[in-house]
């Protein structure tokens, strides 16, 4: 089986979604899939954006929360056909905005955002891409991860316990099949004894996917994104910057952790651990082999791979 993340500029347009779509049916043929997907392009900035002007007490919070609902009906609109699967759809999405509305309500009323509330808006997100992607993709079931994924707080983070989310993520998948195309919201958890909604922080998604295609033991781990994967430099800066065709676990974390935007660092360990390989491939450009991550790389005889840039830092020695 394989698991598959698609990011936000992914799910962000009617373009990137219908070929999200044809991905992932072309892919199911063979195997059974499990897709991760994250907000829509934008979206979780906006719902942050909104909660703080709620919070002051700026009632243009209204006109936000007003052009995200018309952001997602739009979407659904164009890419869900079906008359009867269109109106579930749309039941499901408009449920999940009355909940939203009803907390901005909430926090416009008493002036104040605390960070529990914070994340419960935050979730919104992918809470609306997957049950769009689910019921776009043929056979799509959508999964819940508050249900599998837990956390708990140390030093103000929410941290995944593993050994509680291993479990409960092999119960959740027992009976994958390739019948299904199984959709689950990246991003989100739930608190172990609270059992409040949490999320993993910038970069969740990926490590969403991560931890399931280690626990299921998948076969690979792909991480769709709006790049052919990692550069030898920020093309940005370098114009000839080219794909890395290869990199081993370590090299991959240097990158990430200095700079190259193209994975959330975390996402490597739980997959490294299990020589799960990865693989950075663009949505807008499929057919490009993209970047395989593994454990050794053969014929390894370039002594730099890439060079990762940090922009408005200032070294002080």
């Amino acid at each position: 089986m394989k698991v598959m993340k698609f990011g936000g500029t992914s799910v962000g347009s009617v373009k990137s979604i219908l070929s999200l779509k044809k991905i992932v049916e072309t892919e199911a043929r063979t195997q059974p899939v499990v897709v991760v997907v994250s907000a829509l392009d934008g979206i979780t900035d906006r719902l942050i954006a909104t909660s703080k002007m709620a919070q002051q007490g700026d009632e243009h919070y209204r006109e936000e929360f007003d052009a995200m609902v018309t952001r997602h009906h739009q979407m659904i609109e164009a890419i869900i056909t079906d008359e009867k699967k269109r109106i579930d759809l749309f039941n499901n999405v408009d449920s999940l905005f009355d909940q939203l509305k009803s907390i901005y309500y909430g926090v416009y009323l008493i002036h104040d955002l605390s960070k529990k509330t914070e994340d419960t808006i935050v979730s919104y997100g992918e809470r609306l891409s997957s049950h769009i992607v689910a019921a776009m993709v043929k056979n799509g079931v959508r999964m819940n991860s508050r249900d599998f994924i837990r956390t708990e707080k140390k030093q103000g983070k929410h941290v995944v316990i593993m050994e509680e989310t291993t479990q409960l993520v092999k119960e959740a998948f027992k009976d994958l099949s390739d019948k299904h195309i199984y959709v689950v919201p990246g991003f989100i958890a739930r608190d172990s004894e609270t059992h409040e909604t949490t999320n993993l922080g910038r970069g969740g998604s990926d490590y969403t996917a991560s931890i399931i295609a280690a626990v299921l033991n998948a076969e690979c781990l792909e991480i769709w994104t709006d790049v052919d994967g990692f550069m030898t430099a920020d093309p940005k800066v370098i114009k000839t910057a080219y794909t890395i065709n290869e990199l081993s676990y370590v090299e991959a974390m240097e990158l990430c952790n200095f700079g190259a935007k193209v994975i959330y660092p975390p996402t490597i360990y739980p997959v490294c651990v299990k020589n799960i390989p990865i693989k950075v491939k663009n949505t807008f450009n499929p057919e490009h082999p993209g970047t395989l991550i593994k454990d050794k790389i053969e014929d390894d005889n370039k002594p730099i791979k890439g060079i990762s840039s940090i922009k408005g830092t200032s070294l002080i020695t």
